[in-house]
């Protein structure tokens, strides 16, 4: 693990990290199409900052909707448009908070990575469908309103999997690779 004092620079380089993966994409003139590391950094965030901590994740957050919406999509920005993925936002660094606060299993961050990239999936395209229209308020509209965003949801999975495996796994690689070092060198000391 990494020592006490870097811990949490580090939740807030990732937390820079995850603005910046949402950016950098339409800076650079590309597409992520949901490929971000939002969900996997906010799952880490959450983890090793406190509760209120989780503020400042969603406030920049929140700053990086407005300058995606306003600058680089150019529409008008309507706050109550983004109030169920800011809630998400909180939800997800408070979650990873308790779920994975100094207990960072495997099986913990992958039930993490798809309780995070699904429920996302779910809010947002409800969230979509009740919108403006662009699908039939039916049984029918909700489905090709879901179907539609699968590709957006499977890449999700993807990054916030890549994301979250990378951030919780390569402290412990670190750890057990130290500790096979420590054990060759006695081994050899001992000889």
């Amino acid at each position: 693990m990494l020592p006490d004092i870097e811990v949490p620079m580090a939740a807030y380089l990732v937390l820079l990290f995850a603005v910046l993966s949402r950016i950098l994409p339409h800076t650079f003139h590309t597409t992520s199409v949901g490929f971000t590391a939002v969900g996997g950094g906010l799952l880490f965030f959450g983890a090793r900052r406190g509760r209120w901590q989780t503020i400042l994740a969603v406030l920049a957050l929140m700053a990086t909707d407005y300058y995606l919406t306003v600058y680089t999509y150019g529409f008008a920005f309507h706050p109550g448009s983004y109030l169920v993925t800011w809630a998400w936002y909180a939800g997800v660094c408070l979650f990873g908070h308790q779920i994975l606060n100094g207990r960072p299993s495997a099986l913990r961050v992958a039930g993490a990575v798809l309780a995070s990239s699904t429920s996302f999936f779910l809010l947002s395209n409800f969230v979509v469908w009740m919108g403006d229209g662009l699908y039939a308020h039916t049984a029918a509209g909700l489905a090709t309103c879901f179907i539609a965003a699968i590709p957006f949801y499977a890449n999700d999975v993807m990054s916030t999997a890549i994301t979250a495996g990378a951030l919780f796994g390569l402290p412990v690689l670190a750890a057990n690779i130290a500790e096979s070092i420590r054990e060759v060198q006695s081994n050899h000391r001992a000889a």
